[in-house]
């Protein structure tokens, strides 16, 4: 008899563990005999004085010498490990008074900004975003405005009548459209601007005003608060309430779309390959990089893709280094993060990948609730989201991300970030 499986001993295999704060390396240890938890507490007095930054231990096991089936050096396992935050958070430090803010209302645009360096124009009509401009360049086209609907994939049609798709489609959540109902500047003064608006979700083929509505025919309705600051710190507040009998809905977040130059992403999450709440232990987390191009996953039948897991912040950058800063805000949970140049209308409508068609601008989503999560609640549901936005303006922001605490979630285009902030 032959023996045809091939087995190691451990002294075959190195390895080693590595434990960060924030992304910061702070404890190493390697070898196969050396190789211990107890490695961590030499790094104690590092984790307990920036017990407020996210700390993580990674272990991984490769081979030390080629084999009949693997090369040396080949990656055996990866287990990563997060550890908990000992002190209170301390969040992001808004210096409201760092810059006077220029605000002035024009008939249904509202023009918020600083001269000569980024500019927001809002619309009281739409209750969303029309432009917002960073050094004279285009960051954001349109948003930021409520997303529940997503492109669905093979498990949510599975089923049949019974599936979540078919029980989305009979709620209307697929033809799901926001009419503003109100949208005013609730204060304004040389430093600050607070704008509210409230939508009202419902299903498009009625084609009804907020006012001629019935009160059953509304799914949502979207209390939407955006506090910009002379800093350029935009904090946006979401509150949701949905119908009460809608089925686990596909997803509860914010979507606005990006011009199609601000093509880099940056993001503090899992990564760096696709991965969401239900299918998200491979992915570790840590700070990545990639093109919006290279966030997409072909599926043969395409649905939801390109989305990124447990999401900390997320940078959209051009080629310059100009752009937006996204991050949980707050008591905000990390986010679910998508980013692509096809739309989520593109990604339903067609069959076959080959057959995708780029929009000129790229669909940027960030999520704070999944089916997977949503479907664990009962009763009334109230969703409440807290992101904070920053103008980002040449590559300076990146000192910034490293030293990066938990701030809220944030959209921002400031350049002005300093270390002793965070």
């Amino acid at each position: 008899m032959t023996g045809r499986r091939i087995f190691l001993h451990f002294e075959a295999v190195d390895s080693a563990f590595y434990a960060w704060v924030n992304g910061d390396p702070v404890g190493y240890s390697s070898g196969s005999n050396d190789y211990s938890i107890d490695s961590l507490w030499l790094i104690e007095g590092r984790i307990e004085r920036d017990a407020a930054f996210h700390a993580r231990t990674l272990s991984i096991s490769k081979l030390l010498h080629s084999t009949r089936w693997a090369n040396c050096g080949h990656l055996i396992s990866s287990t990563q490990v997060l550890l908990p935050n000992r002190l209170k958070i301390v969040p992001h430090i808004i210096r409201s008074t760092d810059a006077t803010l220029l605000c002035e209302v024009l008939d249904d645009i509202i023009n918020v900004g600083q001269k000569n360096w980024w500019e927001l124009k809002f619309n009281k009509q739409t209750g969303g975003i029309e432009g917002w401009k960073v050094n004279g360049v285009s960051i954001m086209k349109k948003g930021i405005y409520p997303c529940f609907w997503r492109a669905p994939t093979d498990n949510d049609k599975g089923g049949g009548p019974l599936s979540y798709l078919s029980r989305w489609k009979a709620a209307n959540l697929d033809k799901l459209i926001f009419v503003n109902e109100s949208c005013s500047v609730e204060s304004m003064d040389g430093y600050e601007v607070k704008i509210s608006a409230t939508y009202h979700g419902i299903a498009k083929a009625e084609e009804k005003t907020p006012s001629d509505a019935e009160p059953s025919s509304v799914l949502f309705k979207v209390d939407l608060t955006l506090l910009i600051y002379g800093s350029g710190d935009v904090v946006l507040e979401c509150n949701v309430k949905p119908c009460p009998d809608l089925p686990p809905l596909p997803r509860v977040g914010v979507e606005f779309q990006l011009d199609s130059t601000i093509d880099q992403v940056k993001w503090y999450g899992r990564g760096s390959f696709e991965c969401y709440p239900d299918r998200k232990a491979a992915a570790h987390l840590s700070i990545y990089e990639l093109a919006v191009d290279e966030m997409h996953v072909p599926y043969v039948v395409p649905g939801e893709c390109s989305g990124r897991a447990d999401v900390r912040w997320v940078t959209f950058e051009n080629k310059d280094g100009v752009g937006l800063y996204a991050s949980m805000y707050g008591g905000s949970p990390p986010m679910q993060m998508n980013a692509s140049y096809y739309s989520t209308a593109e990604l339903e409508r067609t069959t076959h990948n080959e057959d995708l068609r780029k929009s000129e601008n790229i669909e940027c989503i960030l999520t704070i609730s999944t089916r997977v999560w949503a479907e664990r609640i009962a009763g009334p549901l109230v969703f409440m989201m807290n992101t904070l936005f920053l103008p980002c303006h040449t590559l300076s922001p990146l000192v910034f991300f490293q030293k990066l605490q938990q701030p809220p979630a944030l959209i921002s285009t400031s350049p002005n970030f300093r270390k002793s902030d965070y």
